[in-house]
């Protein structure tokens, strides 16, 4: 039963950020751009949502912040000995600190 709650709980969280979300793209875009561009016309709530889903795929991508690459480089990370580490450590100082090729 807990289970089902907490589903349904996380449910409503997302259809309400989603909601919000839109909400915040259609006043932004409402106030910015028409007042930028002469031929620009205001837009309502589905276009808006369809603008942050479309910036979305273009920009962010559906996968989080690191996705499931940065969970594969700390268990590689994690799996290595403290000299491997300081190795690491040490090519990527010099690996940075490298000339750029004047």
């Amino acid at each position: 039963m807990k289970f089902r709650i907490r589903c349904a709980g996380k449910a409503l969280f997302v259809v309400i950020a989603i909601g919000v979300l839109g909400w915040v793209v259609m006043m932004l875009w409402n106030w910015v751009i028409p007042a930028l561009f002469v031929g620009a016309r205001t837009i309502d709530f589905a276009h808006a949502l369809g603008l942050l889903v479309l910036s979305r795929i273009l920009f962010g991508g559906f996968r989080g912040h690191h996705g499931w690459r940065g969970r594969r480089h700390w268990r590689k990370w994690e799996s290595m000995t403290p000299e491997e580490r300081e190795h690491f450590r040490t090519a990527w100082q010099a690996g940075s600190n490298r000339p750029t090729g004047e």
